[in-house]
């Protein structure tokens, strides 16, 4: 447990949607130096976008999994209701996430919400194994969002586009 302030102490803050100079790499291979293998074995696994849960997962993880279970079978089933032209109101999201603007801006939306419910556990883990997944989470969110470059998209776009005659 007290490695865990050093870790924790050396990490820089994250800001959704802003870049950061800690990368997922950068963080497992310090933290592996200071946890644990079996703390580390649990950090290594954890994904901010798993729905499978496992009894033996600390309990923050189980929480955080469960949510997000809950999230998309919500909007699995919103999605169904709109197709169906049926009405259907979740309770872990407001429509207008996803019923507003492209599928990137949507998308965009759906990470900000994980984001959001991230943030809301932080307050009650400071230097413990829960906040380090809770960082990694972090992490792994702000590499999804540097996935979406409008530039670089457009260019695979054209590329894979172009119809030779």
């Amino acid at each position: 447990m007290d490695k865990y302030y050093y870790v924790v102490a050396q990490l820089p803050l994250l800001y959704f949607d802003k870049e950061t100079t800690m990368t997922t790499q950068m963080f497992l291979e310090e933290a592996e130096k200071w946890l644990s293998s079996r703390d580390f074995a649990i950090l290594s696994r954890a994904r901010y976008d798993s729905t499978d849960i496992e009894i033996k997962k600390p309990g923050l993880l189980r929480q955080y999994v469960e949510w997000e279970y809950t999230f998309r079978r919500e909007l699995a089933a919103w999605r169904k209701s709109v197709r169906e032209g049926m009405d259907y109101k979740p309770e872990s999201f407001s429509v207008s996430l996803v019923k507003e603007g492209n599928p990137l801006e949507v998308e965009r939306a759906m990470l900000k919400r994980r984001w959001d419910f991230i943030e809301q556990a932080e307050p009650d883990h400071h230097f413990d194994l829960e906040f380090l997944i809770l960082y990694f989470f972090k992490l792994q969110i702000l590499e999804k969002l540097s996935l979406f470059n409008k530039e670089k998209g457009l260019e695979i776009f054209q590329k894979i586009s172009k119809v030779e005659i």
